[in-house]
C-alpha cells in the first residue's frame, strides 16, 4: 500500500482551532460518579496500555493493529456475526441509555439530558446486515453476481454534539457491512465513547472471541487525528464534525465520507396549518437545544401569514424576544473576526452551543420559564442567527413578500452545504421550486425535521448525514464496495 498524503499544514492549523474553540466551553469535565462509571477525573480505562484492552487504547496506531486483526477475525464469523454484533449493539445502546445519557450529558454539558437519553434509546432503529442484499443478473451469455464486500478498517471521527449516539449508530452501520472501526472521537465527548467502546468490546468478546472489533481513542488529539489518517490500516474514513476536519479528511489522501455542517432553512408559505407549522418547527428547532445538524436554524414566512404563525410559535411554548433582547443576546452569542481575506464575519460563541432557552433569554435580559423550548426573534436575512449555524435553541424569523424571495433567502442561508431544508405548504408548486433550487440531501416537507430520519416519516435512521461527499444518509451500504463475480457460458435453462 503507497503511503497516504500528509495533512497540510494550513489544514492541520484549521483542525486545531476548531477542537480548541469547542475545548473552550468546558475545560474541565466531571461527570458523576456512578457503580459503572470513572469518577470525575479518573480514566474509563482500566490499566490502558498502548497495547490497549477491549478497544481503548492509548496510541491510534496500536487501535488500527489491533482492529486489523479484529477485522480478519470477524470475517471468519461471517455475515451471521456480523449480525451477533448488531444485536449486541442495539440491546446494550437501549439498556444503557439513561446511564450512557447521563454521563455524556455529565461530560458535554450541552443539550438536555432527557434528548441524550432518548437519541440513544433510537439508535435501534438504524438499520443492519438486512440491508446488505446482492444483485444478480443471469442472460444469455451467462450469470453475474454483485455483492457488498468490506474494506477493512475504518477510521472515523465524532462530534461533541452526539458521541456515543453517531459511535452506536456508525458502528452497526460499519461492522453490519463487514468492517472495524477505529474511532477518534472529539476531545470534550472522549471519556462517553472510551464507556460505550469498553462496553460493546466486552459483550463482543464474551459473544465471539473478538476483542478489539471497536476501538477509540482515550485521549484523542490533532496528532492522533493526524495519525489515523496516514495508518496504513486504514482503507476508509467517516467523518462526523464540522467544516475544518472534513476539508483535512479530504485532503488526507484516503476516500471519506463527510457529514459536513448544515443550516437548515424553513419556508412557512401560509397555504397550510399554521399552528402545525410553528408546533413542527418548535418539535424540531428545540431538540436537544438545536445541537441536531438537520435543526430548523432559520424561517422564512410569507408577510402576510407572519402574525398567525407568530401567535402558533407563542402557543406552542417558545419565547419571543423582542429587538433590544436580541441585541444583547447576539453580542454575546457572536463575536467578529477577519478572515485571510480582511473580510469581517461573525464568530460563534462555542461557550453557548447546546446552551437551554432559559440561560439564552438570561443573557438576552429577558426572563421565561425553565422549561421553555424555544426562543424566537423577528430579524432581517443578514442577521448572524440567520447566516450561522449557530446551534441554540433561538429560531429567527424572517419576513418574506413571495414565495420567490423566500426560496433566495433559503438558498442564500443554506450557504450550498445541500444540508437540509423543510418546507411547510400544500403548495406542490412551491415545494418543486425550493427542492430544485436549494438540491439538499434531506428535504422535509409538513413535518418536523426528524421525520426525515424516520422519526415521524418514513424512513430509516442515521447518525452521519454525508452531505459533503453526496453518499445522504449513510447505511451498511456505504461503507462497502462492490464486487462483480462473472460465469461466462450459455447457463439459462429456459
Amino acid at each position: 500500500m503507497s503511503s497516504p498524503l500528509q495533512l497540510d499544514e494550513s489544514a492541520l492549523r484549521a483542525v486545531v482551532e476548531e477542537v480548541m474553540r469547542n475545548l473552550g466551553r468546558s475545560p474541565v469535565l466531571s461527570p458523576a460518579a456512578s457503580p459503572s462509571a470513572p469518577a470525575p477525573g479518573a480514566s474509563v480505562s482500566r490499566g490502558t496500555s498502548k497495547a490497549g484492552r477491549f478497544g481503548v487504547f492509548a496510541d491510534v496506531n496500536a487501535a488500527c493493529v489491533a482492529a486489523q486483526d479484529a477485522f480478519e477475525q470477524l470475517k471468519e464469523k461471517g455475515v451471521a456475526g456480523r449480525a451477533k454484533v448488531v444485536e449486541i449493539v442495539k440491546e446494550m445502546v437501549t439498556a444503557k441509555a439513561v446511564e450512557w445519557g447521563k454521563f455524556e450529558f455529565e461530560e458535554t454539558k450541552i443539550g438536555r439530558l432527557e434528548h441524550k437519553i432518548e437519541k440513544l434509546q433510537i439508535v435501534k432503529l438504524v438499520p443492519g446486515v438486512e440491508w446488505i442484499k446482492p444483485y444478480g443478473l443471469s442472460g444469455d451469455h451467462g450469470i453475474t453476481m454483485e455483492e457488498h464486500t468490506p474494506f477493512g478498517v475504518v477510521g472515523a471521527i465524532l462530534p461533541v454534539t452526539h458521541s456515543v449516539p453517531t459511535l452506536s449508530g456508525n458502528i452497526i452501520n460499519i461492522v453490519a457491512a463487514g468492517n472495524s472501526v477505529v474511532f477518534n472521537p472529539h476531545p470534550g465527548g472522549a471519556r462517553s465513547a472510551a464507556l460505550a467502546v469498553r462496553a460493546y468490546n466486552e459483550a463482543i468478546h464474551a459473544a465471539l472471541g473478538i476483542e478489539n472489533l471497536v476501538c477509540t481513542v482515550e485521549q484523542p488529539t490533532i496528532e492522533s487525528f493526524n495519525a489515523l489518517t496516514k495508518n496504513e490500516f486504514i482503507n476508509l474514513l467517516c467523518i462526523t464534525g464540522g467544516p475544518a476536519v472534513v476539508s483535512a479528511a479530504m485532503k488526507s489522501g484516503k476516500r471519506a465520507i463527510c457529514a459536513g455542517p448544515g443550516n437548515p432553512p424553513v419556508i412557512v408559505d401560509g397555504t397550510g396549518c399554521l399552528k402545525k407549522a410553528a408546533r413542527d418547527i418548535i418539535q424540531g428547532g428545540a431538540y436537544d437545544n438545536n445541537l441536531l445538524c438537520i435543526g430548523e436554524k432559520q424561517v422564512f414566512v410569507l408577510e402576510q401569514f407572519a402574525d398567525k404563525f407568530i401567535d402558533g410559535l407563542k402557543l406552542g411554548g417558545a419565547v419571543q424576544l423582542n429587538a433590544s433582547q436580541l441585541a444583547k443576546l447576539t453580542a454575546v452569542a457572536f463575536t467578529t473576526s477577519k478572515d485571510a481575506g480582511g473580510c469581517s464575519h461573525a464568530v460563534l460563541n462555542r461557550k453557548l452551543v447546546g446552551a437551554d432557552a432559559a440561560v439564552l433569554a438570561k443573557h438576552a435580559g429577558a426572563n421565561c420559564p425553565a422549561d421553555t423550548p424555544l426562543l424566537f426573534a423577528e430579524t432581517e436575512l443578514d442577521h448572524p442567527f440567520v447566516l450561522e449555524e449557530q446551534m441554540m435553541p433561538m429560531v429567527p424569523v424572517v419576513r418574506v413578500k413571495s414565495i420567490e424571495q423566500a426560496i433566495e433567502f433559503a438558498k442564500k442561508s443554506e450557504h450550498g452545504y445541500k444540508h437540509s431544508a423543510i418546507i411547510h405548504s400544500l403548495n406542490v408548486d412551491h415545494m418543486t421550486q425550493m427542492a430544485r433550487a436549494l438540491d439538499t440531501t434531506l428535504f422535509v416537507k409538513n413535518g418536523p425535521c426528524v421525520a426525515g430520519l424516520g422519526l415521524g416519516g418514513e424512513g430509516y435512521l442515521s447518525y452521519s448525514i454525508a452531505t459533503t461527499t453526496g453518499e445522504g444518509i449513510t447505511n451498511p451500504a456505504t461503507f462497502t464496495r462492490t464486487r462483480r463475480c462473472v460465469m461466462v457460458d450459455n447457463l439459462r435453462i429456459y
